[in-house]
């Protein structure tokens, strides 16, 4: 990464949250009626990811999709507008947070249903294949999505057919309210399953922007070459409660150290004070950052509130069976 792509994605990164913060707090206006999971403390993985990709690249996400959609060129507008079930949503008001789909940006599907995203794209990455193109498909889904049957199918799959396929596991250790180690056997490896189906696959420390870009650069550009898929296993937390815009951890479901740990490993201030220590960055950048971003949320905001619902002709229109 040289300097100017430090400072990209370290502003990318902070427009992320700043869009989740608004986010939260705009939420108990009670404007939004749609479920939101957020993913402050998870900016590292889409952001590093998606600045390897092209913008003919696909890209699927599950229930906590605001971050890949935003990272892979998603109109921010749009996806405010969904947020609201307005027309001028990505999904014309019809979806919601969990829903989030542009065309434009090839961000194809967001999909709530856990592991749902897996077989849809193993059959976008097959439909590339069959145009005979060298476009890469990325999946996002988290942990508990390996524990569905149909993570060890479409492993199988995309290794039988040799698709392009990134697997990407953002493992931030909670399924809802329950830890990893309630759920899966202390000798259980995500990429030893991955091995096993014939598919490589790579762990990497998912708070480190910078390691995740080199890394994912490399595997990216191996996987147009040789036409393989990969998996990449991302270690992150989450900040905020499963769904919604607040803390929940007075529920005691997750231990006080063990947050207080991830908190310290924050990837936006990780990096940020990284490139403070070699002078590429300073706090006058970050509030010139702050303030542009700001700005373009207000702008959001505006257009969402203003635009209209959609009729009511739109209920039955994309409904086939």
């Amino acid at each position: 990464m040289n300097k100017n792509q430090k400072k990209k994605m370290l502003y990318e990164m902070i427009r992320m949250r700043e869009v989740e913060l608004r986010i939260s707090s705009e939420y108990s206006k009670e404007e939004m009626r749609c479920p939101i999971h957020l993913s402050v403390g998870q900016e590292a993985i889409p952001v590093a990811i998606s600045n390897n990709l092209k913008k003919q690249d696909k890209v699927l996400s599950a229930h906590r999709s605001h971050f890949h959609y935003l990272a892979k060129g998603g109109s921010l507008k749009m996806m405010i507008s969904e947020l609201y079930g307005k027309d001028t949503g990505c999904a014309r008001g019809l979806g919601g947070s969990m829903h989030l789909i542009d065309i434009d940006a090839n961000v194809v599907a967001a999909v709530p249903i856990v592991g749902s995203t897996l077989p849809i794209g193993a059959g976008v990455a097959w439909s590339q294949k069959l145009k005979k193109n060298k476009n890469i498909t990325v999946i996002y889904f988290g942990d508990g999505a390996t524990e569905e049957g149909v993570f060890q199918e479409s492993l199988d799959f995309a290794s039988l057919f040799n698709l392009r396929i990134l697997f990407v596991c953002e493992n931030n250790f909670f399924s809802v309210y329950s830890n990893i180690k309630k759920r899966q056997h202390a000798n259980r490896s995500i990429t030893n399953i991955a091995n096993s189906h014939g598919v490589k696959s790579s762990k990497i420390n998912g708070n480190n922007c910078e390691s995740i870009f080199n890394k994912s650069k490399q595997i990216i550009n191996q996987m147009r070459s040789d036409s393989k898929p990969f998996l990449i296993q991302l270690d992150t937390y989450r900040h905020l409660e499963h769904c919604g815009p607040n803390f929940d951890d007075n529920l005691d479901y997750r231990d006080t150290k063990e947050v207080t740990s991830w908190l310290k490993k924050d990837p936006i201030s990780s990096m940020m004070n990284k490139m403070k220590k070699e002078n590429l960055i300073t706090n006058k950048d970050v509030t010139i950052f702050k303030k542009r971003i700001n700005k373009e949320l207000d702008n959001a905001f505006d257009f969402a509130k203003k635009s209209k619902f959609p009729s009511k002709n739109l209920l039955t229109k994309y409904v086939y069976s």
